[in-house]
């Protein structure tokens, strides 16, 4: 821990200082907490422009922990087949290049997780909201919900602001939601109906690891959630006292229309979900566009998987993803099954958006 004092002492940007000294202030926080890892949002260029490229060049300072990035606005090798322009190009390039030379690593993925885990309990400084859901909810670790600003001064400064979800006793359940039906779509109603809470979710089934994904994925983007509990499952539910409200949620949205581009991806796929979706599709091509979104280091690890998706017809795009990318504002009704897309494509990239799960998603992409 660190207090007031110790950390303006610290060799850092001024900036840096000012603005965790800040956050401090406002949320009252018990002094700094080191930080094992950060992870930085606002990696892509059609996010920041460029004004916030300038503002990152403006920084001084390397990274004192290990950081990682969020997507970028394109593949970095496939760029021209996803559309993307040569002024877009060459100005996340130079995004790249200035995270580079702060030390950070080129990861461009939001589900960092993957490529080293945090440990149960370990204080973070993650930007991204999907993981920080993640992270706090079916890891254990600590993180609130930073904006990419704080991240990157965390990551110079290797401290955060010690409050919030920091704290054990304010990681509590605050409202039981009886579960059924598609996790990510219980995510989305449950963001909605509950904003800022943080539940106590008992589930008619067990949920598996990508379907947590992507019910963290889409509660954060709906209802500025950072945390939940799942009964039998996340590594805190038998902590707290079990809340004595609750609300049902069925996990089930009806949005339809005929899609150009099925999506899938958003958080990034495991190699688990590649396999599963190279089962589903079983040998056949596909009949419509098929993008599906992956980090670089899942890629290598799934090479072969990767190789048999696209002989089937299937675009494998890494470092990137639906949302954050321009690629997709070609296209009129984009599919998936993420609440998150579900939530911002349409406000994002202008275009309409269908909802299914991961096998209606593939079934459509076959007819």
């Amino acid at each position: 821990m660190l207090d007031e004092d110790e950390l303006i002492s610290l060799e850092i940007d001024e900036r840096c200082i000012r603005i965790l000294l800040a956050l401090s202030k406002i949320y009252k926080a018990r002094g700094f907490v080191e930080i094992k890892s950060a992870h930085i949002s606002g990696v892509s260029y059609d996010n920041i422009g460029d004004e916030g490229l300038e503002w990152l060049r403006s920084i001084r300072g390397k990274v004192r922990v290990e950081t990682t990035l969020n997507p970028a606005g394109m593949d970095l090798e496939r760029w021209k087949e996803m559309g993307i322009s040569e002024k877009f190009y060459r100005k996340q390039m130079e995004i790249i290049e200035v995270f580079k030379k702060m030390g950070a690593k080129i990861s461009l993925t939001c589900t960092p997780y993957y490529l080293r885990p945090p440990k149960f309990g370990d204080h973070l400084a993650w930007a991204e909201s999907s993981a920080i859901v993640y992270s706090n909810s079916v890891i254990g670790a600590r993180t609130n919900r930073e904006s990419g600003i704080s991240a990157l001064a965390s990551a110079i400064s290797g401290v955060t602001p010690y409050y919030g979800l920091h704290l054990k006793d304010l990681r509590a359940p605050t409202v039981t939601v009886k579960a059924s039906g598609d996790p990510s779509a219980v995510g989305y109603r449950a963001g909605i109906e509950l904003p800022g809470e943080i539940p106590y979710f008992v589930f008619d089934k067990r949920v598996p690891l990508d379907e947590l994904k992507l019910l963290s994925a889409s509660i954060a983007a709906t209802g500025n959630v950072a945390m939940f509990h799942v009964e039998g499952l996340t590594p805190e539910y038998k902590d707290f006292d079990v809340p004595k409200e609750v609300l049902e949620i069925e996990g089930k949205i009806e949005k339809d229309c005929y899609a150009d581009l099925i999506a899938i991806g958003c958080p990034h796929c495991s190699k688990d979900e590649l396999e599963t979706i190279l089962k589903l599709l079983d040998g056949r091509k596909v009949k419509r566009e098929l993008w599906i979104f992956t980090s670089r280091r899942v890629a290598e690890e799934a090479e072969r998987i990767v190789v048999e998706l696209e002989k089937l017809g299937a675009k494998i795009f890494r470092d990137t993803c639906m949302v954050v990318s321009p690629a997709t504002e070609k296209f009129r009704c984009v599919m998936v099954n993420s609440g998150k897309a579900l939530e911002y494509l349409p406000k994002k990239r202008k275009v309409d958006v269908s909802f299914g799960n991961l096998k209606k998603c593939i079934e459509v992409a076959l007819s």
